[in-house]
């Protein structure tokens, strides 16, 4: 019998000073099995930093031919694919020939520059694709705030994010850019 995802909603308040985007998302996501608190909430940080009225969470890890989130335009073409992880040369290229903007978010610590070393002479030439690496103290902060009825504030400034449930102490996330693209 398989299991099935757990789902999580949250109350979202994005204040992007960066790109002067102000907005309330509801959001309903669905928990992989197989994923963690932290692969989840970094999904949920992605979404803030690009948030849009047309991005969505996809079916994710259940399927191979998506992004963990999209953005599409009105004639359902991909203009962003974001991933969240470590994924495998073959799946960025498929993003970036599909999508018009890929985002990357990586995070792991030690995994994830290790993961870093072996893909980024592969990866520079796709001139589409940003990927952001977050650091692992900063994403265990974040997965702590993981609960099944979130109310969250993000701020983001300066490309610094903070994210806030008003009852623990606001959690700083540094992306750290090893490659910007167009995303």
């Amino acid at each position: 019998m398989a299991l099935k995802a757990t789902i999580f909603k949250a109350d979202l308040n994005i204040a992007d000073m960066d790109r002067d985007y102000y907005a309330d998302h509801n959001l309903t996501i669905a928990r992989h099995p197989s994923e963690t608190d932290e692969r989840m909430m970094v999904r949920l940080l992605a979404f803030a930093r690009h948030a849009h009225e047309r991005l969505q969470f996809t079916r994710g890890l259940s399927a191979d031919d998506e992004a963990d989130i999209w953005q599409k335009n009105l004639s359902d073409e991909i203009e962003l694919w974001i991933d969240v992880g470590q994924p495998d040369e073959r799946r960025i290229r498929k993003a970036c020939n599909r999508a018009g903007a890929v985002a990357l978010y990586v995070y792991g610590g030690r995994g994830a520059d290790l993961w870093w070393q072996q893909n980024a002479d592969k990866l520079k030439r796709f001139d589409n694709l940003s990927i952001f690496n977050l650091a692992k103290a900063e994403t265990d902060e974040l997965a702590a705030l993981a609960q099944r009825t979130m109310r969250l504030q993000c701020t983001i400034q300066d490309h610094q994010i903070w994210f806030n449930d008003g009852e623990h102490d606001a959690v700083q996330i540094n992306p750290v850019p090893w490659q910007t693209g167009q995303a």
